[in-house]
């Protein structure tokens, strides 16, 4: 898949997730069965998770990728940084 193409996918998908979070302000302004809201609050979660494995997919195999290329051992370990950084706050 392209750059553009997945690009394109992530905004859809990220649009799809736009509309269902306010599908869930609906549900509680309409006073909706707690369970029923919990439930789609769970499928934006799923839905997030897909498009942050998409970013993070893509950060590796462009930004991570050229910094290894590159031969600089400083872009390298800020690169290598910047990730142990993020899964750091991803486990909390």
């Amino acid at each position: 898949m392209s750059v553009t193409s997945e690009r394109s996918a992530t905004l859809n998908r990220l649009k799809r997730i736009e509309g269902q979070v306010r599908g869930i302000a609906g549900m509680i302004e309409q006073d909706r069965y707690c369970m029923d809201v919990l439930h789609q609050i769970q499928a934006v979660k799923a839905a997030l998770a897909k498009v942050e494995d998409s970013v993070l997919a893509d950060h590796t195999s462009s930004c991570v990728n050229e910094a290894i290329a590159s031969g600089d051992a400083e872009a390298q370990r800020q690169k290598f940084n910047e990730l142990v950084d993020l899964l750091g706050r991803i486990k909390r």
